[in-house]
């Protein structure tokens, strides 16, 4: 079965929402934090520890 990971994503972060229910604060940082960190020059550091 072949799932597309943003669609395994949206799932997770949906239940993630409802379950555990984090402040909205803390889900807009998380989201603008790795944005941000995705385009950066930490990019590369981040991609090398995650691997």
């Amino acid at each position: 079965m072949d799932v597309p990971l943003w669609f395994a994503l949206l799932v997770v972060g949906y239940l993630g929402v409802k379950l555990i229910r984090p402040p909205a604060w803390l889900i807009a940082v998380l989201l603008l934090g790795g944005f941000l960190l995705a385009d950066s020059v930490l990019a590369p550091a981040i991609n090398s520890f995650v691997k």
